[in-house]
């Protein structure tokens, strides 16, 4: 077992490519080809993290926070991420971060926190641009159906609940190759008119290296005419934040106290009451104060993030109950999500949950 196959596997949960542009994602310390004696899964890597990962005889740290997110200038163990880094390399200790990846990922952090406040009808609260592209190919007639199957069977095709979606055109395409070409329908230097079909597909941009191999090696000209675009349009079910539905609706006070014991909060900070049955609630793990127009617009009765600052309370506007956690107790059990995932894989290897609080915030 290689860091490699550990990391594959995570990526199938939560590509990188999910990521945001400002974050720091992946291998941040180490060589993926390295062999692993353990896992320890963590939410944030600190020197004590480190120091469990040596007790636990564990040479891969998986943290949901990256320990490296701005630019390293000098490592002279002037900080603590300067320390964590020089610690976990002295100790040959590779790091690995999965941030807002696994924050985009459909069963990511809001998933998770949606399933401990038990919420039903779940769907995807800011879904996610950029992510999906278009592949537009043209092949002869009689190749059309064994090349969209291959494509299909490659990733691409699957729109919301629905797989195998394409669009046909047939019509004429017209080629003539030079003397250096070596046409597989035709001959060089004449003009060939071909029946052919016109192929459009929808992919997620992860899937892109193995549908152009399937493209090229399911297509029967040498030379494969192919258009590729990034389209505007949504992924539905990738994004940030979740919103979904109590099993059976609460009153405000009840609600705020469920919230507080069912996400073992210390405290829960929360906006003007307003005579409101809970019923429809929409949650973000971590810093989530940009989306409470979002929340707001998809109808939901409460909203549960952190990091919410003073002004932005007056945001809810007697519409929605804001109710901020605290950012470590939005994402606590993001780690037990990594674990029991992992374990589903690796059942015969050691995936460790840290028992390390990295939470830097106390309440007296």
């Amino acid at each position: 077992m290689i860091i490699k196959d550990i990391t594959d596997y995570l990526e199938e949960l939560a590509p990188l490519n999910y990521a945001e542009d400002f974050d720091n994602v992946g291998l941040l310390i180490g060589k993926d080809n390295t062999p692993v004696t353990g896992v320890l899964v963590t939410l944030d890597t600190l020197e004590k993290t480190i120091e469990e990962a040596i007790t636990k005889k564990c040479n891969l740290i998986v943290s949901f926070h990256p320990i490296i997110f701005g630019g390293i200038k000098k490592l002279n163990g002037n900080s603590y991420v300067e320390r964590v880094v020089l610690k976990a390399i002295q100790n040959d200790i590779a790091i690995y971060a999965t941030h807002t990846a696994l924050d985009n990922s459909k069963n990511g952090v809001s998933a998770k926190i949606s399933e401990v406040l038990g919420l039903k009808n779940n769907k995807i609260l800011l879904p996610k641009k950029g992510i999906l592209k278009k592949l537009t190919t043209f092949i002869p007639l009689e190749n059309a159906e064994k090349l969209r199957n291959a494509l299909f069977n490659a990733g691409a095709g699957n729109i919301g609940n629905y797989d195998r979606c394409s669009f046909n055109i047939d019509g004429e395409g017209t080629y003539r190759g030079n003397q250096n070409s070596n046409p597989s329908i035709g001959k060089k230097g004449e003009n060939h008119t071909e029946n052919e079909t016109q192929i459009s597909v929808i992919y997620e941009s992860k899937n892109e290296t193995t549908i152009l191999a399937s493209l090229q090696k399911n297509h029967p000209y040498e030379e494969v005419s192919y258009d590729l675009l990034t389209i505007e349009n949504v992924h539905q079910n990738i994004g940030m934040g979740m919103i979904g539905d109590l099993p059976t609706e609460m009153e405000e006070n009840e609600f705020l106290i469920f919230l507080k014991e069912r996400m073992k909060t210390a405290c829960i900070r929360h906006s003007n009451l307003i005579n409101k049955k809970i019923k429809k609630v929409a949650v973000l793990g971590g810093s989530g104060s940009f989306a409470i127009s979002d929340a707001i617009k998809a109808g939901a009765d409460a909203y549960v993030s952190a990091d919410f600052k003073y002004h932005e309370f007056f945001k809810a506007e007697n519409k929605i109950i804001l109710a901020d956690i605290g950012h470590y107790e939005s994402e606590q059990f993001t780690k037990n999500l990594l674990v029991d995932y992992l374990t589903k894989k690796f059942s015969n290897f050691a995936i460790i949950l840290s028992e390390e609080s990295t939470n830097p915030i106390y309440y007296i």
